[in-house]
C-alpha cells in the first residue's frame, strides 16, 4: 500500500491568520496520525508564514509516523533538519517568495551540489527525496545523487486529469519504472486530490508515497478531518 504523508502546512496557514494557538498544529498533526495516516510532511519557508521552525522543532518527539522536512536547502533549512532528524527529507527548489512549490530540480545542473547536501543528510541517519519533474533524465540525474528517492512533481497531471485527459499520467510511470530500475524509491506530491488519486496510484507503479496538503485540507473543511484522512487512505489500497 503506497503510504499518505498529510500536509500540515495549510493548518498553520489558518492559524498564523489569526495568531494565538487556533487551530492547534500539533493537535492536528496527532490527530491526522491517529486517523490513520503514515505520516506527517511540513514545510517550513525562512519566512515562517505558515509552518514555523518552532513548530517543527515541537513536532519531533510528539509524532509517532514518519516525518517528512520539505524545504530549499539553504543553511538554515539544512541546520534545522540536521537538528531535529526527521525519517526523510526531501529537497525542493523553492524560491523564498514562491507562493508553493512551482518546480522540481535540474538534477544535472546542480548534480555536485545535491550530492553534498545528500551525503551530509544521510551520514545523519535521514532518507533523503528530490522534488523532480517528470522526466526520464532528470531521474538518471537524480540516481548520480546519491539520493535514496524521488518526489514526482505532479501538477501537470493533477491539470490535465482536470481537464480529462488521463494521458497525462503516462509520463509519471515511465518515471517511475526508470527511478525503480535505478534503486530509487518513489513519492509523489502537489496537486493530489480525492478526484485524482487513486487513478494515480493505479497507474503509477512502485509508488512509496503521497504528501498531500492544500487538497485534503481544503476537503476536510467540508467532508471533517477524519472522514477524508480515511478516503485518502480507501484510495491508496
Amino acid at each position: 500500500m503506497t503510504k499518505l504523508s498529510v500536509n500540515i502546512n495549510k493548518i498553520a496557514t489558518l492559524r498564523n491568520a489569526r495568531g494565538g494557538n487556533i487551530p492547534n498544529v500539533l493537535q492536528t498533526a496527532l490527530d491526522i496520525e491517529k486517523f490513520g495516516a503514515q505520516g506527517i510532511t511540513v514545510h517550513p519557508r525562512p519566512d515562517e508564514r505558515h509552518i514555523r521552525y518552532s513548530d517543527v522543532r515541537e513536532l519531533k518527539p510528539l509524532l509517532k509516523t514518519e516525518f517528512n522536512i520539505e524545504g530549499n536547502p539553504v543553511k538554515k533549512f539544512i541546520d534545522l533538519v540536521l537538528e531535529v532528524k526527521p525519517a526523510q527529507v526531501t529537497l525542493v527548489p523553492d524560491a523564498e517568495d514562491a507562493i508553493t512549490s512551482n518546480a522540481g530540480w535540474d538534477t544535472v545542473k546542480h548534480r555536485n551540489f545535491l550530492k553534498e547536501i545528500i551525503l551530509e543528510f544521510k551520514n545523519n541517519g535521514i532518507r533523503t527525496s528530490i522534488f523532480v519533474d517528470p522526466e526520464i533524465n532528470q531521474i538518471e540525474g537524480a540516481a548520480q545523487t546519491g539520493t535514496d528517492r524521488i518526489e514526482l512533481y505532479t501538477e501537470a497531471y493533477a491539470l490535465t486529469f482536470a481537464e480529462g485527459h488521463k494521458a497525462g499520467v503516462k509520463p509519471y510511470a515511465e518515471c517511475a519504472r526508470k527511478a525503480h530500475e535505478l534503486g530509487l524509491g518513489v513519492n509523489a506530491g502537489h496537486d493530489l486530490s480525492l478526484e485524482n488519486l487513486k487513478y494515480f496510484n493505479e497507474e503509477v507503479p512502485f509508488l512509496d508515497e503521497v504528501s498531500i496538503g492544500h487538497a485534503l485540507i481544503s476537503e476536510a473543511l467540508y467532508l471533517g478531518m477524519e472522514t477524508t484522512v480515511k478516503r485518502y487512505l480507501e484510495l491508496l489500497k
